[in-house]
């Protein structure tokens, strides 16, 4: 496997969201969504396909000024008033459309940034200065499916666009919300061995391995009862190339069962480089986020995975 970063190629990331209450705590998570631009030469624009739009049918969100969703319910007010303002940016909605063919996706413009894609962008970049477009996730789909469509959307890396995926290597809300419950929050065998055969899976690339790792392995059944949170990594793995390093801005599991593995594909060693400026698309930026006081909670999310209600987490 390569270890060096090819210029002028964006990595792609996987990044394990957890709780939305990572948007507003200062924690081991959200320090490694912080530390994921370290490797990440500044983008022109965003992608970003979260867990949370998860629907019938593939779409492109095109609002040029797309709205902050809070879709969860019973969290703190304070995790309400945070807004990120990032621009959209419809021309380059419009050009993903042309990249998926005609009749493969269509153009939205009631979407905007849902929590799986804000929480962790408000730390990457809290000025909210890079317009960011969202990518459907199609349920009907196949996972060689989700995987062909970021290979599709893989020329974007050498435009200056992140490919940004947001779920969890393993999500298992049950599982964590009893361990939640009982305060036993130790993490169980079966667990730790998806985590860890997606880490060697993804090493040795060996994507059609892959591609069944959830669904047709005991393990991946519990890791995901429903795929919301794990077809997300499928497209940045069809958008990754095999010269791109693989590396962890952080990892661990949060509640026992919630993998809060970061994935970057790619990436450059030390501080934010830069795109050369031949391989510059022009995108148009916005404006600062606000910011909010820290609680504890878990997002609970539905099979749809558009909306989320809370249960209190027991102190530490």
């Amino acid at each position: 496997m390569a270890t060096e970063h090819i210029p002028g190629t964006m990595p792609t990331i996987f990044a394990g969201h957890g709780s939305p209450m990572n948007a507003l705590e200062e924690n081991r998570w959200s320090r490694g969504f912080a530390a994921l631009t370290q490797s990440v030469p500044s983008p022109r624009a965003i992608i970003a396909i979260s867990a949370h739009w998860f629907v019938d049918g593939t779409w492109v969100m095109a609002n040029e000024q797309p709205r902050t969703i809070h879709d969860f319910g019973g969290f703190p007010q304070a995790l309400y008033e945070i807004h990120y303002p990032a621009s959209g940016h419809a021309d380059l909605a419009q050009r993903v459309l042309q990249m998926l063919g005609p009749g493969s996706a269509g153009s939205s413009m009631d979407w905007g940034l849902d929590h799986g894609t804000w929480s962790v962008l408000r730390w990457m970049y809290p000025k909210a200065d890079i317009p960011v477009i969202q990518l459907s996730i199609d349920r009907r789909l196949s996972p060689r499916r989700h995987f062909e469509i970021g290979r599709t959307l893989a020329p974007l890396r050498e435009e200056g666009v992140l490919i940004l995926a947001s779920g969890n290597v393993v999500h298992n809300l049950r599982d964590a919300s009893s361990r939640m419950r009982t305060g036993d929050l130790s993490t169980p065998d079966w667990a730790r061995r998806f985590d860890n055969a997606v880490v060697a899976t993804l090493e040795q690339r060996d994507y059609a391995a892959l591609l069944s790792l959830a669904s047709e392995t005991d393990d991946g059944l519990r890791a995901h009862p429903t795929p919301d949170h794990w077809l997300p990594l499928l497209y940045v793995a069809g958008a990754s190339n095999p010269s791109d390093r693989i590396s962890h801005s952080s990892d661990g599991f949060d509640l026992g069962s919630l993998s809060m593995r970061n994935i970057l594909f790619g990436g450059v060693t030390g501080s934010p480089g830069r795109i050369p400026k031949n391989q510059q698309r022009q995108y148009r930026t916005s404006v600062p986020g606000a910011s909010a006081i820290a609680s504890r909670s878990i997002c609970r999310s539905p099979a749809s995975g558009t909306r989320c209600t809370v249960t209190p987490r027991r102190s530490a």
